[in-house]
C-alpha cells in the first residue's frame, strides 16, 4: 500500500468500518418495530403464534443489537484518530448531537432493553410491551441524531465560522438543515425495508425445507406486505430526496447521472448504464434514452440540469463510482417492489406459500435491501466528496497527520478483526435464523424459574446437575 496516501487510507479505513457498522442499526431499527407490532398482537389476540414469532426474533435483535453497539464505538473513536482537524473545526455541532444520541436514544435502549429481554415473566404484560415500545423507539430516535449530524455536513446551516472554527448560531437550522427531512424518512424506510427482507427470506427458507407452520407462514406473509407497502413509498421518497439534492448538491446529481455538458434547448436523457471517464469528461458507451432525464429530475420535457462541466475539477465528485453505485441501489429496489407484487399476486391465487420458485427468489433477495443501503450510503458519502463539510471544509484538509505505513497496520487490523468477530457473529445470527422459531411452551410465557432465559443462545436452558454443580 506504499502508492496510496494517508488521505486516501483514511477514507478507506473509515468507508469500512462504517460499511460493516451500517447494517446492524438497519436491521436493529427494522427488528425494534417489529418486535413491537408482534408483542402488540399477542396482546390483542392472545395468539401463541405472534409470542412464538417474539422471542425468535429477540433473540436475533439482542445479537445484532450488541454488534451495533460494539461497531458504533469504534465509528466515534476514528472522528479524533483520524478526523482530528475535522473535529477540531465542526466538533461544536457534530460533538452536541452525537451527545444527545447517546443522552437520549442510548439510555432509553439501555435502560429497557434488559426489561424488554429478561422480564417477560418478572413484570406485567403492560410493563414489558411499554418497555419494547420504549427500546423500538431509542432505536429511532437514535437514527434521528445520527442523521441530523450527518445532514448537516451535507447540507449545513446555522452556523458561522468564527476563529476558524464551526459556531453553532441557531441550533433548529442546524438539526433540521435542507436534507435532513428527506434522508431521515429514507434511511428509516429502508431500515424496514431491509429487515422484511430479511425476515421474508428466513420464512421462504423454511418453507423450501418444508417446514410449514403457523409461525413460518406468519412471519412471511407479515413480511411481504411490508415489501409490498414499503417499496412503493421508498421510491417516492427517494425521487424528492433526488430534488433536494438537485437543490442543494447539484454536482453530486450531475455524477450520479454521468450527465456533462447541456446544449441550448437540449433535454437531459437518462443515461441507463455507461462508463463515466474522469479523465476525458466523458461516459463512454452511454445507452440513452431521450428526454428521462429531464422528466425524472425535473418533472419537465426539456428541462436541464447543471453539468459536470459547469463545475472546476477539483470540486466534482468521482463520478465513475456514484454512477453506479445508485444503479445497484435503484435496481435492488426495482426488484423489490416486483417481489412485493409477485407476492400479492401469489397471495390472491393461493399460491403465496407453495410457489417454491417465488420462495427462491424470496430468499435470493433477504440481502438485498442491506445491500441497498450501502449502494445508497456510498453514493450520498462518495458524492458529497470533495468535501466533508459540503462547500466549507475539504476532506482533505479534515484528515489527521498520520503516515501512510500507521494506516496501512490499523487498516490492514480492522479488516483481520472486523472479519473474524462480525464474522462469527453473522454466522452465528444465521444459525439462529436457520433453526427457526419454535412453539412455546401456551400461549402464556412460562412459569418464572430461577434460571432466566439466554437471548443469545439457541439452545434451549438447562438446570444444572449435582455433578455439574460439584455436589
Amino acid at each position: 500500500m506504499s502508492h496510496l496516501d494517508p488521505l486516501l487510507l483514511a477514507r478507506i479505513q473509515f468507508g469500512f468500518t462504517i460499511s460493516f457498522h451500517i447494517i446492524f442499526p438497519a436491521i436493529t431499527i427494522g427488528l425494534g418495530s417489529y418486535l413491537a407490532v408482534l408483542e402488540g398482537l399477542w396482546l390483542l389476540k392472545k395468539d401463541p403464534v405472534y409470542h412464538d414469532l417474539y422471542h425468535f426474533w429477540s433473540k436475533l435483535f439482542a445479537v445484532n443489537f450488541a454488534m451495533g453497539v460494539v461497531s458504533g464505538l469504534v465509528m466515534a473513536y476514528q472522528f479524533g484518530t483520524n478526523w482530528s482537524s475535522f473535529s477540531t473545526f465542526a466538533g461544536s455541532v457534530t460533538g452536541p448531537l452525537l451527545t444527545y444520541e447517546v443522552l437520549t436514544a442510548f439510555f432509553l435502549e439501555a435502560g429497557f432493553l434488559g426489561v424488554m429481554l429478561f422480564g417477560w415473566n418478572k413484570v406485567g404484560p403492560g410493563l414489558h410491551f411499554f418497555a419494547t415500545l420504549m427500546v423500538a423507539a431509542g432505536t429511532i430516535v437514535s437514527m434521528t441524531w445520527i442523521l441530523a449530524s450527518n445532514s448537516w455536513m451535507q447540507t449545513p446551516q446555522g452556523y458561522e465560522i468564527i476563529g476558524g472554527r464551526v459556531v453553532p448560531t441557531d441550533w433548529l437550522s442546524v438539526i433540521f438543515n435542507p436534507s435532513f427531512p428527506y434522508r431521515l424518512v429514507h434511511m428509516g424506510l429502508a431500515a424496514y425495508l431491509a429487515t422484511a427482507l430479511f425476515v421474508c427470506s428466513a420464512g421462504a427458507w423454511h418453507l423450501l425445507k418444508y417446514r410449514d407452520n403457523p409461525r413460518v407462514r406468519t412471519m412471511f406473509s407479515m413480511a411481504l406486505w411490508m415489501v409490498l407497502v414499503t417499496a412503493p413509498i421508498q421510491i417516492f421518497v427517494g425521487d424528492l430526496h433526488g430534488r433536494n439534492t438537485l437543490e442543494h448538491q447539484p454536482a453530486k446529481i450531475a455524477a450520479i447521472e454521468g450527465h456533462w455538458s447541456n446544449a441550448p434547448g437540449q433535454s437531459v436523457p437518462l443515461i441507463l448504464v455507461g462508463w463515466p471517464d474522469m479523465a476525458d469528461q466523458k461516459t463512454l458507451g452511454a445507452i440513452e434514452l431521450p428526454h428521462l432525464g429531464s422528466m425524472i429530475l425535473t418533472h419537465t420535457w426539456n428541462g436541464q440540469i447543471p453539468g459536470l462541466d459547469d463545475f472546476p475539477a477539483t470540486d466534482r465528485p468521482d463520478a465513475t463510482i456514484i454512477f453506479w453505485t445508485f444503479r445497484i441501489m435503484v435496481g435492488l429496489g426495482s426488484l423489490m417492489l416486483l417481489l412485493g407484487l409477485a407476492g400479492a399476486w401469489l397471495r390472491w391465487r393461493g399460491e403465496l406459500y407453495q410457489h417454491r420458485l417465488f420462495l427462491r427468489c424470496a430468499v435470493a433477495m433477504g440481502p438485498a435491501g442491506l445491500l441497498a443501503i450501502l449502494a445508497g450510503w456510498i453514493t450520498t458519502e462518495a458524492g458529497r466528496q470533495p468535501w466533508v463539510v459540503y462547500g466549507v471544509m475539504r476532506t482533505a484538509d479534515a484528515v489527521s497527520h498520520h503516515s501512510a505505513l500507521a494506516l496501512s497496520v490499523s487498516l490492514l487490523v480492522f479488516v483481520v478483526v472486523y472479519f473474524a468477530v462480525f464474522g462469527i457473529g453473522i454466522s452465528y445470527m444465521l444459525k439462529l435464523v436457520a433453526k427457526g422459531p419454535d412453539r412455546e411452551t401456551g400461549a402464556m410465557p412460562p412459569p418464572h424459574t430461577e434460571f432466566p432465559s439466554r437471548p443469545m443462545s439457541a439452545a434451549p436452558d438447562v438446570e444444572p446437575t449435582p455433578a455439574s454443580t460439584g455436589a
